[in-house]
């Protein structure tokens, strides 16, 4: 228990900056949804043991947060239920299967999944938060380089 929680810190810390830097983030409804994918290869090994997650440049790692937002403060984690779909550029739809990791107050929907070089894929996720009234939409672009 105490290594996925450290994992799960480890991974949190990974992925924060990467939400922070390119702000891949949609605020809607009410709530902010932060989402990320990056090539497993640069997870930490005991990151990806913890998770299961087999670490490769042909591999990529979808992280999606939902937060409730409040006032004056960072927002609150939420669960909900997220159908995430990803378009190549050549119109291939692949429907994405996320799994949900809950350590203390954190609330993470992560997917691994197997990409080319320079694959372009359109992400689109519909959200529907826990408590909510309707989905919630959100959107990002993301081109993997794997040499």
């Amino acid at each position: 228990m105490k290594l996925l929680a450290t994992a799960l810190g480890i991974l949190s810390m990974l992925t924060l900056p990467l939400v922070v830097g390119a702000e891949n983030a949609t605020h809607t409804g009410g709530y902010t949804i932060h989402h990320n994918a990056l090539t497993t290869d640069s997870l930490p090994v005991q990151v990806a043991t913890a998770y299961g997650i087999q670490r490769s440049k042909n591999r990529a790692l979808l992280n999606i947060s939902v937060l409730r937002d409040e006032p004056d403060a960072l927002g609150t984690p939420v669960r909900a239920q997220i159908r995430a779909v990803a378009q190549t550029l050549y119109g291939q739809i692949r429907p994405i299967e996320l799994r949900e990791i809950v350590e203390g107050n954190a609330i993470y929907y992560i997917a691994d999944f197997p990409v080319a070089h320079r694959e372009a894929l359109n992400f689109e996720f519909e959200i529907m938060p826990e408590g909510g009234r309707y989905p919630l939409r959100a959107h990002m672009f993301q081109e993997f380089y794997t040499d």
